[in-house]
């Protein structure tokens, strides 16, 4: 059931071009806009580049939240994916790694791009890139909590940013970390592993709980 409603998903955001090109857009205007507006000064970009990649691929992450669970929800298929014979948190792993498909993926894809414009060096980038294979996943997780709390909601768009911003701040922190090490060729395995263990920490079931609180 898991491959179901995984390409059901891609396919309904494949539908709306827009919910996935924005968010890149986005990060990409925000990645090239920082460099401009501080001129040549290749040492404060360089203090400044991992809070610029990642506070981007932040806000990026944010735009497409609130659809997560949010079409299902006014549709009534939300209802009809609680009734199916299969648990419920598979289907919500299910919309998580959609939307990280959508969201996180491409952000790793665009790095190369990234390290060229924030003029990165080969660690830096190495590192930028494993940050967003462990961070990414976590936002769409977290996300999805929030999502699930603020489904029932007409205007939860402000809730949720209120709600899901003070849980990305240790991503933040940890990633942002992580690529200031490999830019002074220090070691990065520890806040790798912070990395992994926040992700491992945000688990689908409390996404379950919560969308079973909102419907109760």
């Amino acid at each position: 059931m898991f491959i179901p409603v995984l390409h059901r998903e891609l396919k309904i955001a494949m539908r709306k071009g827009s919910e996935i090109i924005n968010p890149l857009w986005f990060f990409l205007i925000v990645i090239t806009l920082f460099p401009l507006s501080i001129g040549p000064e290749p040492q404060l970009l360089a203090r400044i580049a991992p809070g610029i990649v990642w506070v981007a691929a932040l806000l990026a992450s944010l735009l497409s939240l609130e659809r997560l669970l949010r079409d299902d929800f006014l549709d009534g298929s939300l209802e009809q994916l609680m009734l199916l014979p299969v648990p419920l948190p598979l289907t919500i792993l299910a919309k998580v790694c959609a939307h990280w498909l959508l969201t996180g993926l491409p952000l790793i894809i665009l790095s190369p791009l990234v390290a060229l414009l924030l003029s990165f060096d080969y660690a830096t980038w190495k590192a930028v890139t494993l940050t967003l294979l462990l961070g990414t996943p976590t936002l769409s997780f977290i996300g999805a909590i929030g999502v699930s709390l603020t489904v029932g909601l007409r205007k939860g768009g402000v809730l949720l940013s209120l709600l899901i911003l003070p849980l990305y701040i240790p991503v933040l922190i940890f990633a942002t970390s992580a690529i200031d090490a490999a830019s002074m060729s220090l070691p990065i395995n520890g806040y790798l592993a912070i990395l992994g263990a926040i992700l491992a920490g945000t688990a689908t079931f409390i996404a379950f709980c919560c969308i079973r609180r909102s419907k109760g």
